[in-house]
């Protein structure tokens, strides 16, 4: 069984005998819908592949293999008229470098258009008439010669770009948000700059007879938009219902491809097994959905390839369920941390199981409005996580607001392990906090991480954070100490009969067999004018003191109310659970303290 991991090159991918998630259907609705397209789409989400696909569809130096390639396919019952009919130049703008000056940057753009045009050349040199000349140094005037050059010829040219904003993006990442050099980066996009020329270039030859047709993919719109005069022709299509699923896997689909996966396993696919593997699947790697009238969500297809040629290995799930190729991704929540609003919308994404309201997604915004600090910094970061792939469409509200969450477990642990160094950046520290959730894991013992919480956590918090700190944040400050999902299913704010548990740390179906505990905990938080007490006076009680004040009683008493209750539930909704119940009272961001809850 052969799965084509990170596998982008359409040919090799059909004639190597991979796998691969049929989308030729959707070829006509491309075609139809325009002539200049933009499709956004966050990493490792397979726009590279869906490029090759097209440019092996429309290729002319392709039609000898055309019937290899498409014959088996959706596409093969529904042709369209220009299948084989185009010549295909491809830019790749992963390949050009954002370091250096703005220079370094316009000659590293220059060069990448220049060697396209060399393969461009070498690939149809039996039937373009005439030869290009390559200026080194003006990319722009290699281009001018060959668009003059494919005047005489009787095929027209389908562009494809893609990552057409890795540019910004590498840039953007490169320094925080308070150093990035942005000048540099408006000198590529704005006035006279390298990008933006090239664009109006292509947009004037698009007007013309130079690209019949051009794809650009990308993951965010902020190039697009500080070069729109540049380039204001793209068709956005990343919202549209019909190509929700353009890239990515269905439901049936991913238990199609693990039913071939335990086969070749030789395992039972009707025992718990089957729906143990799915559940993670599920779990970790569901969850995306770009378009709010979608009416299914759609599976990360790099991570769920990951997860089955890792399974295929050992016919087992991996121990590690994040793909390293994918945590890069943590960079983006990083960066967005690092924004003035940017910390407290990251706790806040954390906190409320995922769930923003905002009023709509950004279609266009510049790298100028992403660095502002004004009232819509909000939803500049919402978008622009939305488009990194942290957060996703989930619903609307009855008053018509967009509902954005984090689509599955894995962005859910990048945020978790952004918010662990922003709590304790001191790796020592952290180690010792991870340290003390370990006691909980295998002895059922919170006291270690409870007191680490009061000694270690409450002081990273500077007076502006305690403006929006309340008991989401002792909650978070919890789980990411305690987030582990090598052993875990974790979740926060977990539904059980339409309650919801604080904390939930469920062994993996697979795990089950370490010795180590399911975990419940019931939080409640107590402001310190409750009792009528300072921060001061708070950090002097005794733990015999604080338990008996009645307002910490009292809290107490209704958080072990709810573990025992919810207790109850998860263990009737899942076998043989090792579940140890805690309840835990915050007085303030001054003192912790708990009870089991039995």
């Amino acid at each position: 069984m052969r799965l084509p991991y990170a596998k982008a090159d359409f040919k090799d991918l059909i004639t190597g005998g991979y796998y691969y998630c049929d989308r030729t259907d959707l070829i006509p609705r491309i075609d139809n819908i325009g002539d200049s397209l933009l499709f956004l789409r966050p990493r490792r989400f397979g726009k590279s592949l869906l490029l090759s696909m097209l440019e092996n569809y429309y290729d002319i130096a392709k039609k000898d293999m055309f019937e290899q390639l498409f014959g088996h396919l959706k596409i093969s019952k529904n042709l369209t008229k220009l299948c084989s009919s185009y010549f295909i130049l491809k830019f790749d703008f992963s390949y050009v470098s954002s370091a250096g000056t703005i220079k370094d940057i316009q000659q590293s753009l220059y060069d990448h258009v220049n060697e396209s045009i060399k393969r461009f050349m070498i690939k149809y040199k039996n039937v373009i008439p005439g030869k290009v000349d390559i200026n080194p140094y003006d990319a722009l005037s290699s281009l001018y010669s060959l668009f003059s050059m494919m005047q005489e010829c009787d095929h027209p040219v389908y562009l494809l770009i893609d990552e057409y904003d890795n540019f910004a993006n590498e840039l953007m990442l490169l320094t925080s948000p308070s150093s990035l050099d942005e000048s540099l980066y408006l000198a590529a996009v704005t006035k006279d700059g390298p990008l933006r020329t090239l664009f109006k270039v292509i947009k004037g030859e698009a007007n013309s007879s130079g690209f019949a047709k051009t794809f650009i993919t990308g993951v965010t719109p902020v190039v697009m938009s500080d070069i729109t005069s540049g380039y204001n022709i793209a068709e956005n299509i990343y919202n549209d219902r019909i190509f929700n699923g353009l890239c990515g896997f269905y439901q049936n689909e991913v238990e199609e491809l693990l039913r071939q996966v335990y086969r070749y396993c030789n395992i039972n696919i009707h025992d718990d097994s089957f729906n143990n593997t799915m559940l993670l699947i599920k779990k970790y790697f569901n969850g995306h959905k770009f378009s709010l009238r979608a009416k299914e969500n759609i599976y990360n297809p790099t991570a769920v390839i990951y997860f089955l040629k890792q399974f295929i290995k050992e016919c087992e799930p991996p121990r590690e369920m994040m793909d390293n190729n994918l945590a890069v991704d943590e960079q983006k929540i990083e960066y967005v941390s690092d924004l003035s609003l940017g910390k407290e919308k990251v706790f806040d994404l954390s906190e409320k199981n995922s769930k923003i309201e905002i009023s709509s997604l950004q279609q266009r915004f510049g790298v100028r409005e992403l660095l502002n600090d004004d009232s819509k910094d909000s939803m500049f970061i919402m978008s622009y996580l939305y488009y990194s792939g942290a957060l996703t469409i989930f619903d609307e509200t009855s008053q018509g607001y967009m509902l954005l969450h984090i689509p599955n477990l894995i962005m859910k642990s990048l945020y978790i392990n952004r918010i662990l160094r922003i709590m304790f950046p001191e790796p020592g520290n952290r180690d010792n906090g991870l340290l003390a959730g370990k006691a909980l894991f295998t002895a059922g013992n919170i006291k270690p991480v409870c007191d680490f919480m009061e000694k270690e956590t409450f002081k990273v918090f500077s007076n502006r954070d305690y403006a929006w700190a309340n008991e989401l944040t002792i909650k978070t400050a919890f789980l990411s100490l305690l987030y582990n999902d090598i052993l875990y299913i974790m979740d926060s704010e977990k539904e059980i009969n339409k309650s919801y548990i604080d904390l939930t740390m469920i062994i993996r179906p697979d795990k089950r067999h370490f010795e180590i505990f399911d975990i419940l905990i019931e939080f409640k938080y107590v402001k310190l004018s409750k009792a009528k007490l300072s921060a001061k006076e708070a950090k002097k009680l005794t733990k015999k003191a604080l338990k008996e004040l009645p307002c910490i009683k009292d809290a107490m008493d209704k958080a072990k109310k709810q573990a025992r209750s919810y207790s109850g539930r998860l263990n009737k909704k899942y076998k043989n659970l090792k579940l140890k119940s805690f309840a835990v009272v915050s007085f303030g961001f001054e003192r912790i303290c708990w009870e089991k809850a039995i």
